[in-house]
């Protein structure tokens, strides 16, 4: 199966002003599949939040070039950016991010309704994946009313709702507990697997790095691919 992300020799360096560059990315290349799970492992500060802000088109490469569904996006205009990320790309990070004033539904019904779907059509859609989650009883809760779990699978639901084309995670239940981290990464694998949707999660929980299809390295700015083990190759 082609690849729907493909990313070719990304670069990223921090310009400091009076202090030195700081080189993050050296030269990054990454493909992934539709329906497949690439996790992202490494050491703190590596730089793997900043290559998904990239993967994601929230910040530019400083080089190299990152293709989804066959669109670059060094060429596409600011308008078509925005419409990509809103169409075809789903986000979940550690924290939930939800808008507080607005209950569970109004969260998950944002992203249609910003993409310019009928008030109904979008209240629909938000009503089912929510469902999907365990939250059909919550939906009229504020983020301040749910717990920690259940935010943060409205966060789930609310990357989702969309049906992208790939789904970023920056360390999805790296707040939770033992248990809400178990219940929220096999709400993913399901969720992933049954609207066949990429997923690249950047991790330090082991089982969940274990459970993906694929686990990379980030290490000296640069992928390496890791063997069952923890080997790299």
């Amino acid at each position: 199966m082609s690849a729907i992300l493909q990313a070719r020799g990304v670069r990223k360096t921090y310009r400091g002003g009076d202090a030195p560059d700081v080189e993050v990315l050296t030269g990054v290349d990454l493909e992934v599949r539709r329906g497949e799970v690439v996790a992202i492992v490494g050491e703190s500060g590596a730089g793997k939040s900043t290559l998904l802000y990239l993967l994601g088109a929230l910040d530019e490469p400083t080089g190299g070039e990152i293709v989804l569904d066959g669109q670059s996006y060094p060429t596409l205009s600011e308008p078509a950016r925005d419409k990509l990320r809103n169409e075809r790309l789903g986000f979940v990070f550690q924290f939930h991010h939800l808008l507080r004033e607005f209950t569970a539904l109004e969260n998950v019904m944002m992203p249609l309704m910003i993409g310019g779907a009928s008030e109904a059509t979008a209240r629909g859609r938000a009503e089912e994946v929510l469902a999907r989650v365990g939250l059909a009883g919550r939906m009229t809760h504020r983020p301040g009313q749910l717990s920690g779990g259940e935010q943060q699978r409205c966060a789930v639901a609310r990357a989702l709702v969309h049906d992208p084309r790939l789904l970023l995670a920056d360390e999805p239940s790296g707040n939770l507990d033992e248990r809400n981290a178990g219940r929220l990464h096999e709400l993913l694998f399901e969720l992933v697997r049954d609207l066949e949707t990429a997923l690249v999660v950047v991790t330090h929980n082991r089982a969940l790095s274990e459970r993906a299809d694929r686990t990379v390295l980030l290490a000296g700015g640069r992928l390496e691919p890791v063997v069952p083990g923890g080997v790299t190759q």
